[in-house]
């Protein structure tokens, strides 16, 4: 499709979220860590607002709190006074620094100023890792995966020249605190030894506690952390990452092989994921998990006359986009139209190799996209669903058609954190989910309404 360009230059209700957030979100998934934005303190407040909607867990961002008078003289004073007083009053295992636009428009120099902090100041201190995430130089998955290999390439070894063949990195990606439960069950049952990084699962979707917790219980340890040199393999989700990924630093650092594969959502990916998984543990897919694969098949069977043919349009960071439009394409759901405020420049060959034979023809891919842009073309296309995260919202509601919610941010319904998008069981839950919308659309629109399907 030909679009004439805008005559305008802006933003308008972005489809991408901030860099330093995906930042902070990857250091609140490593025991006893404190995220530190490096600027102003509407940053650090603008986030945690849309971390808290999301998780409904409390978080704390740190930030240096610049003003105007230091975009002008610089903020090393402000970052080395702010660190002092997190280490202080926190007690963390690891502070993590990421940048803001602000610091990095004005140039100061991170590194150098952590190292001045740490001779400067005596005692003990805790582990500084620091990533530069301008908002100008992408989204919150870059600032994401940033943040994990800022951490890999600064903490991971390799004790001496062994590798334990049972141990595995898993290097998910931006998924829910469920999903990272899922791939620890998983993990367990091919009796692998594996090391999560980084590991939300407690952090951002805790237990109810009877005092406040400054920093949440949870999270990769340093000591797993600083042990993924030692590990047989990692397994790394996503394909629209920078080359320098986490996954790709162990490999070059310590030959730990790295084994990258998109999401595994919906059958077909999930069956790449559980066959790489019995091939590095030597095991056959445990029953338990074939019985959870057969009985999602026999569902698509089930479900099928209800959702063939729907139109749908999909939307989020880059690889969920990927991953939700194989697994609608492979329910029979046609993909129209799927949009990413991510600009990786891979979207539409990683999606047209996750539809490979599932679609009569590719859907409209567009990278760079807002929601101005979305609803230029949602209303031409006529779309049956839209799938994504709330900020859908106010479109569904104009085409008045059902909003499947997942991904990062669901501000408006509760449980975003335990939604499980992967494996054959997360596939099972969003494939009841896309049918069910399907029926209660038909039901509220039916002058008559039915009680049976």
């Amino acid at each position: 499709m030909s679009k004439n360009p805008p005559n305008y230059i802006s933003t308008t209700n972005a489809c991408k979220l901030c860099t330093p957030l995906g930042a902070a979100l990857a250091f609140k998934g490593i025991e006893g860590a404190v995220p530190y934005l490096h600027g102003s303190q509407g940053c650090a407040t603008y986030m945690r607002r849309y971390i808290i909607s999301h998780f409904n867990e409390p978080i704390d961002i740190a930030s240096s709190s610049l003003s105007e008078k230091h975009a002008v003289y610089g903020g090393g004073a402000n970052l080395k006074l702010g660190l002092m007083n997190v280490t202080k009053k926190y007690r963390p295992r690891l502070i993590g620094v990421a940048t803001t636009c602000l610091t990095e428009t004005i140039g100061d120099d991170v590194k150098m100023l952590l190292d001045q902090y740490d001779k400067e100041v005596e005692g003990e201190k805790p582990v500084m890792v620091q990533v530069a995430t301008p908002s100008y130089n992408g989204t919150h998955m870059e600032g994401f995966h940033d943040a994990v290999a800022s951490v890999v390439n600064s903490l991971a070894h390799r004790e001496g020249s062994g590798t334990n063949a049972k141990q595995v990195n898993i290097l998910p990606g931006f998924v829910s605190p469920a999903d990272i439960r899922y791939l620890k069950e998983v993990a367990e049952d091919f009796s692998l030894e594996c090391t999560i990084l980084p590991d939300i699962s407690d952090t951002m979707d805790g237990q109810a506690a009877k005092h406040y917790e400054k920093i949440q219980s949870g999270g990769t340890t340093l000591a797993a952390i600083g042990n993924m040199g030692n590990s047989a393999a990692s397994i790394e989700f996503g394909h629209t990452m920078a080359d320098q990924s986490g996954g790709a630093i162990l490999a070059e650092k310590f030959n730990v092989n790295n084994n990258r594969l998109p999401q595994p959502m919906g059958i077909r990916a999930s069956d790449r994921f559980f066959n790489l998984l019995s091939e590095l543990s030597g095991q056959a897919i445990p029953e338990k998990h074939r019985a959870e694969r057969g009985r999602l098949v026999d569902s698509y069977v089930d479900g099928h006359k209800y959702i063939y043919g729907k139109k749908a349009i999909v939307y989020g960071e880059e690889d969920i986009v990927v991953g939700l439009t194989a697994l609608l394409a492979e329910i029979g759901v046609m993909p129209i139209l799927c949009a990413s405020g991510g600009k990786s420049g891979k979207l539409a060959e990683m999606i047209a190799a996750a539809t490979e034979d599932l679609l009569p023809e590719q859907p409209q891919i567009h990278e760079g996209m807002d929601f101005y842009d979305i609803s230029e073309l949602a209303e031409s296309l006529e779309p049956d669903l839209l799938v994504g995260h709330s900020k859908g919202y106010p479109l569904a509601s104009k085409l008045s058609i059902p909003l499947i919610r997942v991904g990062f941010p669901i501000h408006d319904r509760m449980g975003g954190q335990r939604i499980l998008h992967l494996g054959y069981r997360g596939a099972q839950q969003l494939f009841d989910l896309v049918v069910n919308s399907c029926i209660a659309k038909k039901q509220s629109d039916s002058p008559i309404g039915y009680s049976y399907m």
